[in-house]
């Protein structure tokens, strides 16, 4: 949702509140694929119009691009249609105000994209960045190889990581996006996938890379990628995600989006039983939500932030053992941001979290198990802040986060081979 859009609802959130009729208006946003029905489920859990509404206007905003228009075309739908010239009456006034602004503010300086969805801002409202790697990107860290020693003094321990390859991954990019929907080009968005497409290969991995799908041609790679035969002759699996996105979905380029949910199920046991009791790691670059966090300050201790430059939001059983396994088992996923907050993105070195995470793999990743790498990723992050003075983006921070259901040691070995 734009800026506008949301500062517009936010004006007139407490008539809105107190007026807005919901118990037909929800149906219509549901049909419309703007909210679901747990959603709904969740929305009328609350006691007392007023609260649902609240509950409601806190979730419209989180909804993607079409939310704003789906909602405004709701009222008419629902004959409240006073509502909707209340908003829109807000939009002109709004939209007055920032072209003044933009006259007081004209500049030949860059500009960096927005990793959520409310991503059309004006260039008044938008960060001047000052990267610090001279255009071209970051580095990319040759990984560091584990000692024949290590590895047998952890592998009892460990997953099974010793095929060749390590395993199959898939990276799915979407930097550009379909000019009808209100999502930008994600800038840095290459320098990101470029980064992980060499980390792992460094790793051992084979990778697949895809570029720019639509919704639906990431769910038929997925698919696809799920059903290869190869699973079957390697020890583990990654699928990293990078795109715009809310919470629980990522943004094709068509501005449809992927339910993360479904592209978990894809490779859990009962689908994907050539990858059971072996490691399946998810990598997410999206926004999960469009609140900044714009920190709190430390009551004490002396940790300085680490600001290089301005950022903004942007092994198989044998089927005759007929050993029962949950459905989901053997999984990790590292989400960039917390549920409800965006993600940051320099429109050079690429994003704070894939920056971080191939810095770190590349490094400790010979001696040290996914799960604390990511623990060390998270301490990266939080180290992190936003440096844009006179912006909303002006010591802005972020807090990535995993989930795992591990049930061992996650060493990925990188070098070593068995026997060579």
């Amino acid at each position: 949702m734009q800026r506008c859009h949301q500062e517009a609802l936010k004006k007139n959130r407490v008539m809105l509140a107190k007026q807005l009729v919901l118990n037909v208006l929800v149906e219509h946003m549901v049909e419309k694929d703007i909210i679901t029905t747990e959603m709904v489920e969740m929305i009328q859990a609350k006691s007392g119009s007023f609260d649902r509404n609240v509950e409601f206007l806190n979730l419209l905003p989180k909804r993607g691009p079409n939310a704003f228009s789906a909602f405004c075309e709701a009222l008419r739908e629902t004959k409240q249609q006073h509502l909707e010239a209340m908003i829109l009456k807000t939009m002109s006034n709004l939209s007055h105000e920032i072209a003044r602004l933009e006259h007081c503010h004209e500049s030949d300086l860059p500009y960096p994209v927005s990793e959520s969805c409310n991503s059309k801002r004006p260039r008044w409202l938008e960060p001047i960045e000052h990267s610090l790697d001279n255009g071209d990107g970051p580095s990319i860290p040759p990984v560091k190889y584990c000692t024949p020693e290590f590895y047998h003094n952890h592998q009892h321990l460990a997953y099974k990581l010793t095929s060749e390859p390590r395993g199959l991954a898939l990276i799915l990019s979407n930097v550009r996006f379909s000019s009808e929907k209100d999502l930008e080009y994600r800038a840095g968005g290459d320098v990101d996938c470029a980064s992980l497409e060499m980390l792992f290969r460094h790793l051992g991995y084979r990778v697949t890379v895809c570029h720019d799908q639509t919704a639906q041609e990431m769910q038929n790679a997925l698919e696809r990628f799920s059903k290869l035969r190869d699973h079957r002759d390697v020890d583990s699996c990654i699928i990293a995600l990078l795109s715009h996105g809310v919470e629980g979905g990522v943004y094709g380029s068509d501005g449809k989006l992927l339910q993360l949910q479904e592209a978990f199920r894809l490779f859990d046991n009962a689908n994907c039983p050539n990858l059971q009791n072996k490691p399946k790691m998810f990598f997410i670059q999206a926004c999960r939500g469009d609140e900044l966090d714009r920190g709190v300050d430390q009551r004490d201790g002396k940790g300085w932030s680490d600001s290089p430059g301005c950022e903004e939001s942007d092994a198989n059983k044998e089927e005759s053992l007929k050993l029962r396994l949950p459905t989901c088992s053997d999984m990790i996923c590292g989400y960039a941001c917390l549920k409800g907050t965006a993600a940051m993105r320099n429109t050079k070195r690429g994003s704070w979290y894939v920056e971080a995470l191939t810095s770190v793999f590349a490094e400790d990743s010979r001696h040290t198990h996914v799960a604390d790498m990511l623990v060390k990723v998270n301490r990266q992050i939080k180290q992190r802040e936003g440096y844009a003075p006179g912006t909303e983006f002006h010591r802005c921070k972020e807090m990535s986060e995993y989930c795992s259901t591990l049930c061992r040691d996650l060493y990925l070995f990188p070098g070593y081979l068995p026997g060579k």
